[in-house]
Formats: C-alpha cells, structure tokens, sequence
C-alpha cells in the first residue's frame, strides 16, 4: 500500500475516535480474521455482485465501523450518504465513484475517497476490474447509512 494510505487511516481514526475515555480503561483487541460477519451486499442496495467483510463495529472508543468490500466487474451500490461521512481505500483493482451531480470518477489502488457526512453518492466496480476497498464509517446516533435508489446503468456508465 502506498505511504499516503497509512497516513489517511490514522487521521481518520484520530478524527473519529470518542476521546471521552480515558487511556487506562483501554485495553488492546485483537479482532480475529473470520471472527466478524462477512455477507453479500443485498440486492436492494447493490447490482452486481458485493462481497462484504466486517472488520470492526462502532465501539465506546470510536464512532467508526469498516469492512473490505470486493466488487465484481460491474458490481455497484445503490444511491447511499452516510451521517458522518465514509472514507474509502481502493486496495484493489479499478473502480468508479460518483457524487451526485457531479462526473464519474475512476479510482485506482491507493486511491481515498473523502464522502462528507449527508454527501449521496456510489461507488463500485469498473466494468471490466474487481474492485475492493476497506469502507471506513462514521456511526451518527447508531445509523452509517441512508440507502436511497440504485444507480441506472445510464448513470453507472455515463463518462
């Protein structure tokens, strides 16, 4: 992984974390791999194939889940925003994201995805690359997501 994606996620968990309790209440975890739940996208908020991977839940000590993400080829979520925002690290393959109203983008390994909080947008695969991410959510009152109508394949391959 390139340098700058190491930087992105320690922000990020800086940004996010509660800071409300204190240090000595800690302790270390060590989560598992396979320990968490790992499930396919539902096809009311996905088209195409999305495998999802959960690595962490929204806990006392920060506000945030993530989860790695594989899309197939072609694979996409729904319309979606997030209440307190979304950071996205490409890990794999070519993908596309898009704000509302705004171009399709190509993202690439490497590549972060800023969603601001109340931002609707998507993301997924190109339509001839796999993608996978690692999805970094903000936890907002106990909701990460609203999900809203899936993306046309109008929209999905507008350039």
């Amino acid at each position: 992984m390139k340098k700058m994606t190491y930087t992105a996620i320690a922000a990020l968990f800086l940004t996010l974390s509660a800071g409300s309790i204190a240090s000595e209440e800690l302790k270390t975890t060590v989560i598992k791999s396979g320990d968490n739940q790992s499930f396919v996208g539902p096809e009311d908020y996905f088209t195409g194939q999305a495998n999802v991977d959960m690595l962490f839940k929204p806990a006392d000590d920060i506000s945030a889940s993530a989860a790695y993400v594989t899309f197939e080829a072609g694979a996409r979520s729904a319309w979606h925003t997030h209440p307190a925002g979304q950071r996205l690290i490409v890990t794999k393959g070519t993908g596309l994201t898009q704000e509302w109203g705004g171009p399709v983008q190509v993202i690439h390994e490497g590549d972060v995805v800023v969603c601001p909080p109340g931002v609707k947008h998507w993301h997924g695969a190109s339509p001839d690359s796999a993608m996978t991410h690692i999805a970094i959510t903000g936890d907002k009152d106990g909701k990460n997501v609203t999900w809203m109508e899936k993306v046309s394949d109008e929209q999905y391959n507008a350039k």
